[in-house]
């Protein structure tokens, strides 16, 4: 595993866990503490979607960091389907390591300019979710660009089973887990919620953070929201 990066990749322990709102709220959290940010998403899939509130992946970041959406997600696929079948269908190929190897090179044509920048890598769906037919998967990815994973979870019934899962398979793969984050969480959380928290925190040998809901995406409020979660805890100095 390549280190001297400083930044996460954030992943799910499934589609549509709140692995998107984690991203943005971590990176305008850090945008708001005076932090440069570079904001990656390698594969989007999903774009001929409608978004009647929350815009693409790469347009939310690009909110946040100021960067071109298009330069955020350069392989970007209409379809809502895993991003090795979206890339075959246009006939396209990714790898691990050639992902990886682009996105360093824009973390260090932003580091020439003297300022060391976070790298937020937001991930495709879950960690296994394949890169090509051959097996390599999102956690190949990680482990190529050597930064830890922050996993976006669900806070209610199921996920002591998804988030144990996730963390399984990540150290399974030498992956540094640098933390859990239970999203939305809610202003009034139930008996399951508080349950599962209490038992993450004792059985999963993960730092455990609590997003709370974000009405809207705008850079203030995820800003807010992340710092109030502690999401910049769990970024690695290089």
């Amino acid at each position: 595993m390549m280190r001297g990066m400083r930044g996460v990749f954030v992943t799910g322990t499934g589609t549509g866990v709140g692995k998107s709102v984690v991203s943005a709220a971590l990176a305008a959290s850090l945008v708001a503490r005076g932090e440069r940010v570079v904001a990656s998403k390698p594969l989007l899939s999903g774009l001929d979607d409608d978004y009647p509130v929350w815009p693409p992946d790469h347009e939310l970041l690009a909110r946040i960091t100021g960067e071109p959406a298009d330069v955020i997600a350069p392989h970007r696929y209409g379809p809502a389907v895993s991003p090795h079948l979206a890339a075959r269908w246009a006939g396209e190929r990714h790898t691990a390591e050639a992902l990886a190897t682009e996105v360093r090179a824009r973390h260090h044509a932003a580091a020439l300019g003297g300022h060391d920048p976070v790298l937020v890598v937001e991930g495709a769906g879950g960690l296994l979710v394949p890169l090509d037919d051959d097996g390599a998967s999102m956690a190949d990815l990680a482990f190529e660009l050597g930064l830890p994973v922050v996993v976006a979870a669900h806070p209610g019934l199921g996920t002591i089973n998804h988030v144990q899962l996730t963390l399984e398979a990540a150290r399974a793969r030498n992956l540094e887990v640098s933390g859990v984050v239970l999203t939305p969480w809610p202003e009034m959380p139930g008996d399951i919620e508080r349950d599962n928290l209490a038992y993450l925190l004792t059985r999963s040998g993960a730092r455990l953070r609590q997003l709370p809901v974000v009405a809207a995406p705008q850079p203030a409020a995820l800003a807010s929201a992340g710092a109030a979660a502690g999401l910049a805890d769990l970024v690695r100095e290089a």
